[in-house]
């Protein structure tokens, strides 16, 4: 049995699956963990979706922004229809609305006990424990899968609040959580979210610096492994392990084994075109 965290997919549904045949991934006894962005930029949106729900529970996909992008689009919230995407053929197909079902009830955090290992799509607020982050992703599980999901798929949008107080509330608490673990990147030197710098860190301005090396930040007895970042690159550290290597734009898709003392890294090269 083995466990494999695979970067940022994207609709690259062809070098999923030879990354996938050079795993010799074996549904009954392996798993893969998905770090979201299952869709949307490349070609084959539909066939990457189709491909990962039938895998059941030997795939773990948490969602990452293009993912909630596709329901937001399903759910016809205006901000969503007002941005581009690669998305009109998974929205015509019969079972659209099957597969977007599916989507909504996936997970914006997981956390393995064993492996001391937990997954999201971009980060965690340094102030937030793993305890704390699967808590916070329930509230927006609960919302997105119970309560009113269109409505949480309209108001998602935007760059407010900055900073996370316990006292927030409603959709601006839900905002700042789904920004967290969908789209940070930055944070200021205060653990306030930044989202006008995605390039590589080295080039970032004094006052910013990468999620993951916040002073104290609570997650850092845990393993955490994102993607989100493909100008970050891949990370393989014994408390850190970052896999979006830019699979969509030519460069690799990732995949690094969990399980075991040391971590093996496997990549295949990326999608040429996109459309």
């Amino acid at each position: 049995m083995a466990v494999y965290a695979i970067g940022d997919i994207h609709g690259c549904y062809d070098p999923l699956r030879r990354l996938l045949d050079i795993l010799e991934f074996d549904p009954p006894h392996d798993t893969i963990w998905l770090v979201g962005d299952l869709v949307n930029r490349g070609p084959k949106s539909l066939k990457t979706l189709r491909y990962i729900k039938e895998l059941g529970k030997s795939a773990i996909t948490v969602l990452g922004n293009h993912d909630l992008y596709l329901l937001a689009l399903r759910a016809s919230a205006p901000e969503a229809e007002k941005r581009s995407g690669s998305l009109q053929n998974l929205l015509d197909a019969p079972d659209a609305d099957e597969l977007c079902e599916w989507l909504r009830h996936r997970k914006l955090a997981h956390y393995d006990r064993e492996l001391n290992t937990m997954m999201v799509h971009a980060g965690t607020h340094p102030m937030w424990s793993v305890k704390k982050t699967m808590a916070c992703a329930a509230e927006v599980e609960d919302e997105l899968q119970n309560g009113d999901f269109p409505k949480l798929l309209e108001k998602m949008y935007g760059n407010t609040p900055t900073s996370w107080s316990e006292k927030s509330h409603g959709y601006e608490r839900l905002r700042f959580i789904i920004n967290c673990l969908t789209r940070m990147r930055m944070i200021t030197t205060n653990n306030r979210l930044n989202f006008t710098y995605n390039g590589s860190p080295q080039h970032a301005r004094k006052n910013l610096l990468p999620w993951y090396i916040a002073k104290d930040r609570a997650t850092a007895e845990a393993r955490i492994v994102f993607g989100h970042w493909s100008q970050l690159g891949l990370i393989v550290t014994p408390n850190l392990i970052s896999v979006d290597t830019g699979c969509v734009w030519g460069q690799q898709l990732t995949a690094v084994k969990l399980d075991g003392h040391i971590p093996q890294v496997t990549q295949v090269n990326g999608q040429s075109t996109r459309s």
